[in-house]
């Protein structure tokens, strides 16, 4: 793993968030700099054998530029304290729209077949109505409202990467480097991509 800064010292830190009030994007800059190892630190917490450690430092990092730019030091004694809410809440929402996602395309995936020997998928299971299946997924209207919003407020790239990158519309799941090789481009511009497009959707359907 990449090696970070070591934090900038107390007194450091004041005068840099000093400077920050004052509009200084300099010390912006540094205090993001100076505070990425907290988010490495964080990341730690939440990685698993699935999650890409780049990816995730990436989310978190969101999280910390966002710190820095509320803090208000009359309302939270200490930056590191008040950026460690908000980077453990971007990598945690990131974790749930992931996990809707990833949710919501196994719906497509085969279960069995009925008597004529038609393929049954389990969103069949759930669209027949019946009380058990619903309640205990009760994920119908979040799948419709993850493909409209596929088609709503992603850019033919962003749908096309996350399409891809979630196996949906029944295909497979690529990684990002494979997603990368296909399309022709960086891994890392394609983790930028699906960070975004995640973001958007997170957005608009927390809303």
């Amino acid at each position: 793993m990449k090696a970070f800064p070591k934090p900038l010292t107390a007194e450091d830190e004041r005068l840099y968030l000093r400077k920050l009030q004052e509009g200084d994007e300099k010390a912006r800059q540094i205090l993001i700099e100076y505070n990425l190892r907290l988010v490495a630190h964080i990341v730690k917490k939440y990685q698993s054998q699935e999650d890409d450690m780049e990816e995730l430092i990436s989310i978190g990092t969101i999280g910390l530029i966002k710190a820095v730019d509320t803090f208000n030091h009359e309302k939270a004694s200490k930056l590191a304290t008040y950026a460690a809410r908000c980077v453990e809440n971007e990598i945690l929402m990131y974790m749930r729209v992931k996990k809707k996602l990833q949710r919501e395309s196994s719906y497509y995936e085969p279960i069995g077949t009925d008597k004529e020997g038609n393929e049954i998928q389990l969103l069949d299971i759930i669209e027949s109505g019946e009380p058990e299946a619903f309640e205990q997924i009760g994920l119908k209207d979040d799948t419709k409202k993850v493909y409209e919003l596929l088609g709503e407020i992603l850019s033919d790239r962003e749908r096309q990467v996350i399409i891809m990158r979630y196996g949906l519309y029944q295909g497979k799941e690529y990684t990002q480097r494979e997603i990368a090789s296909k399309l022709g481009i960086s891994r890392s511009y394609i983790s930028r991509i699906e960070k975004t497009a995640l973001s958007r959707l997170r957005e608009y359907f927390e809303d």
